[in-house]
């Protein structure tokens, strides 16, 4: 879903004006970011996440690949990674899994080098897209690396620290 908001579009534009004329970042925002997401088509939780996503201001285009096992080994991640979707960026980077969107913005703010995004393997009950009431499981957030390695990017001890 594109947002064509022309109060939306031109405030964008006068930020990027005044942050030229300051002598600003270019850091992209989080507006502009739009999210090609794969998915099977039936999959609620995805779509809770993806609904995650949209209601904190990136836009998501979904696809649903016949052989979405096969989209993810093309894009590189490895089976102990995987999750239900991956969302990718127009600059390549990963987002597998239920990964609460604070920690996308962190990442994207400062990408490590040498990443290929993050994941949240498997479905946590209490991640975003997989809420089920007050019940909550643990998990970490890791940082895939372009040279086939991870590490925990973030711990999840509970619900309040996704926010």
């Amino acid at each position: 879903m594109r947002d064509n908001n022309p109060l939306k579009l031109l405030c964008a534009l006068l930020f990027a004006v005044s942050m030229a004329v300051a002598g600003g970042s270019s850091a992209q925002s989080i507006d502009d970011i739009v999210l090609n997401v794969y998915k099977l088509e039936t999959c609620g939780c995805c779509g809770g996440w993806i609904t995650h996503m949209e209601e904190r201001g990136y836009t998501s285009n979904i696809f649903h690949p016949t052989d979405l096992n096969g989209v993810k080994e093309e894009f590189g991640i490895k089976p102990q990674w995987q999750s239900c979707h991956t969302a990718v960026t127009k600059e390549g980077f990963l987002f597998e899994g239920h990964i609460p969107e604070k920690f996308i913005a962190q990442f994207l703010a400062a990408p490590p080098a040498g990443a290929l995004g993050l994941a949240v393997p498997g479905m946590p009950i209490g991640g975003p897209g997989m809420e089920m009431g007050d019940r909550f499981t643990p998990y970490d957030i890791l940082l895939m690396k372009k040279d086939g390695t991870h590490e925990v990017f973030a711990s999840i001890k509970n619900a309040a620290q996704q926010h």
